[in-house]
């Protein structure tokens, strides 16, 4: 795009009207153009109210002023065979983490109850690797049944690569959402990674629907890629309606290759998370790692495009003491959701 289109497309888009035009158009089914997202992202910095405004009329008609807590467990950390750029866990990362087998089934268990008391209403069960070894899916499926019987609660797991077969399992056993992330935009993704494919990515996300599972599907924001990027990831997952959208900001772990990037700015993670918002309105939109580091003092206002969050730790990386949260939740005067099922 030249610098005269940019001009542009900042001319047609630059008064609090355009941002509200948007937002009556995908209220009403319709979907936001291309242009229009780049334009969101290039919007004056002083234009943030009006666009966050706009996205928030579309989160109050989809999801309220409801707010998701999800709460992850890192449950197999490194011994990775992939080299994904953005993380410590793969196998050109120097990273200085813990390195562990499939946490036993007293440890998720405990992962499970520690959910429930924090008022989340999934828990999230992540192991790094290509795909599921047998014992490790078998592992997983025994537990999220014997989770499912004690406790009112939706179970998403992050396994790798799934095939149909697996997906299956993971189905019977009650695993209720399977998070697999596209990370960023097709044209982008062999600068992330070169171990498995985007196509690799999607097949695991078919076989996860045809198995009858739901879809956590999102990625990281901040990588080097472009504004064009950053549109077409969020429009592909328009495409893909995902039920969850976790968005990450990227934190530049130091011995990875991506360890001095991430340089981004408040405003700019809240325009994204507004673009996301307008390209998937039903999806439960999920601020997930970076946010505390990335939009700092300004993370109430994730939560006018976003309706979810993590309560708790990332992978390899701290979050805020969960108090911090209810108390921002408190502040903007929205409510956790209690039923997982509602």
């Amino acid at each position: 795009m030249t610098t005269t289109d940019a001009l542009l497309i900042r001319q047609r888009f630059d008064s609090p009207s355009q941002w509200r035009e948007i937002a009556d158009r995908v209220l009403e089914g319709g979907k936001i153009a291309r242009q229009e997202g780049l334009a969101v992202l290039q919007a004056p910095d002083e234009e943030i109210l009006d666009i966050l405004a706009a996205a928030y009329r579309v989160r109050l008609r989809h999801h309220g002023n409801l707010v998701r807590l999800n709460l992850l467990i890192n449950a197999k950390s490194g011994i990775c065979p992939e080299d994904c750029a953005y993380c410590s866990q793969s196998r050109i990362s120097s990273a200085e983490i813990t390195r562990y087998p499939l946490v036993n089934r007293e440890e998720l268990l405990r992962g499970a109850q520690a959910a429930v008391e924090r008022q989340a209403t999934m828990y999230c069960i992540v192991i790094a690797g290509r795909t599921p070894k047998p014992g490790e899916l078998d592992a997983i499926c025994e537990v999220v049944s014997e989770i499912k019987l004690r406790w009112n609660i939706k179970i998403c797991v992050s396994p790798g690569l799934l095939n149909r077969e697996q997906a299956n399992r993971f189905k019977a056993a009650g695993v209720d959402r399977i998070n697999h992330n596209l990370n960023t935009s097709r044209k982008f993704y062999d600068r992330i990674c070169s171990t498995h494919s985007y196509e690799d990515r999607l097949a695991t996300l078919r076989a996860a629907r045809e198995a009858g599972l739901e879809l956590c599907c999102g990625g990281i924001i901040g990588m080097g890629e472009s504004l064009e990027d950053v549109v077409d990831f969020a429009l592909e997952l328009g495409e893909l309606r995902p039920e969850s959208l976790p968005i990450n900001f990227l934190i530049p772990i130091p011995g990875t290759p991506l360890e001095n990037q991430g340089d981004l700015s408040p405003l700019y993670c809240l325009k994204v998370l507004s673009l996301l918002r307008f390209a998937s309105p039903p999806s439960n939109l999920r601020i997930a790692a970076g946010r505390e580091l990335h939009l700092g003092p300004l993370q109430p206002l994730g939560l006018f495009p976003a309706n979810s969050i993590f309560v708790g730790d990332y992978l390899t990386t701290k979050g805020q003491p969960p108090e911090e949260d209810y108390r921002m939740i408190e502040a903007l005067g929205m409510k956790v959701v209690l039923d997982p099922h509602s």
